[in-house]
């Protein structure tokens, strides 16, 4: 069982930037692929971006060169790096978790979710 707690969200103005963390408990955290998803009221959660165990990286389109994947295997912890923020930024944010290789885009390619952690973007 793996337990991801976010932290870091805020609110911050249109261009601005923020950082979201994300650690995990376990001992073997390199072993999984890790995502961020955000979700707003009345829509699905969308996938934002998403790092391998090896470092690989996938983003969706429209944060593309704002946004910055990472991870501290050390650390058990996974990072987002938001540049550039716009008000189309704001939503929930949730930290995913799945121990495969690579990584996934969608969200049964997930076991494991925090609960979130909020962004407003205010312009």
């Amino acid at each position: 069982q793996v337990q991801l707690v976010e932290s870091g969200g805020g609110l911050v103005q249109a261009g601005g930037s923020l950082g979201l963390s994300c650690t995990a408990t376990g001992r073997t955290f390199g072993a999984y692929a890790m995502a961020w998803f955000r979700q707003t009221p009345g829509k699905e959660r969308e996938f934002v971006a998403a790092i391998s165990g090896g470092g690989s990286t996938d983003y969706t389109e429209s944060v593309k060169g704002r946004f910055i994947i990472s991870r501290d295997n050390n650390r058990n912890t996974v990072y987002l790096q938001m540049n550039d923020l716009r008000d189309e930024d704001t939503a929930r944010y949730y930290c995913a978790a799945d121990r495969r290789r690579g990584y996934g885009t969608t969200l049964g390619d997930y076991a494991y979710w925090g609960q979130g952690t909020q962004v407003a973007v205010s312009s």
